[in-house]
């Protein structure tokens, strides 16, 4: 690495912070040394929620050690780039097929207000057999889960997931946003979209689950999603009311893994990084 040297954003980074996304880039440094890659534009023939006048992110042409994405996680307060490590074999982000949301409508949603409309929807069509499944709530949601205790500090239980994450050779994106729940919607992120149309609701839970149990965005696939936690449930029925959050969020994780809150809740009870697929 370069000798400790504060500059300014190089090459087209400057571009992230055009169309009115943060502030002016001129004063956004960056000391640490890239590799190459490139700037990623949404394709104009691949459905848009909304045009977007400038790149969504960076994408690095090869796969990244997890330390650079810690040194560039250290650096996200003075670059305004939140670094993702981002699977480039099952999703062409290169290509474009993104639908980038303003990180600006992040704020409309609420995730409990979010929670509760996905229990609904599905405790009106369900059999009574299929929500034994949320035993024990049922038809009636829990709502959010209180807060946990920290385990240790929230950046560095990130960084030491960066690393495992970054041994299965992913490469890197780094995302103009001034918090990394919200780099799914910048990035145009859509693998939850056969579960809800938009992404900035789940962004919103993410900013919840920053706040509440020290998440933290780390990696991104075509319809993955990996989080560090700080501050996980430790206790059996804390871990229940934490399942039922991350069934509303990802109802795959339970119908296509353990079947019931009770046995998903044991996977995640304690567990320092959440992981979260859809089909």
């Amino acid at each position: 690495m370069d000798d400790v040297e504060v500059r300014h954003l190089p090459g087209d980074l400057p571009q992230l912070f055009g169309d009115g996304v943060g502030d002016d880039a001129a004063a956004r440094t960056l000391s640490v040394p890239l590799p190459d890659g490139d700037l990623v534009w949404p394709d104009p023939g691949y459905p848009q929620r909304r045009p977007l006048l400038r790149p969504a992110f960076w994408l690095s042409d090869d796969p990244v050690r997890g330390d650079l994405w810690a040194a560039l996680r250290a650096e996200h307060p003075r670059s305004g780039l939140w670094p993702l490590l981002m699977d480039e074999s099952d999703q062409p982000w290169a290509a474009g097929q993104i639908a980038p949301e303003p990180v600006s409508e992040i704020g409309n949603y609420h995730p409990h207000a979010f929670m509760y409309e996905v229990w609904a929807d599905f405790a009106d069509q369900a059999a009574d057999g299929d929500l034994d499944d949320l035993a024990p709530y049922g038809r009636h949601c829990p709502g959010p889960a209180p807060a946990g205790v920290p385990l240790d500090d929230p950046d560095a239980v990130a960084d030491r997931y960066a690393r495992v994450l970054a041994g299965r050779g992913v490469s890197l994106g780094l995302i103009p946003v001034e918090r990394g729940a919200d780099a799914l919607s910048a990035a145009g992120w859509q693998g939850a979209l056969n579960h809800n149309e938009w992404t900035a609701p789940l962004s919103a839970v993410l900013r919840s689950w920053e706040d509440r149990f020290g998440a933290r965005v780390v990696g991104l696939g075509f319809n993955t999603l990996e989080l560090s936690v700080a501050a996980p449930p430790v206790s059996t029925r804390h871990a229940v009311h934490v399942a039922a959050e991350h069934w509303a969020f990802c109802p795959d994780i339970l119908f296509q893994g353990p079947g019931t809150l009770a046995g998903y809740a044991e996977e995640i009870r304690g567990k320092t990084h959440w992981s979260f697929w859809w089909d």
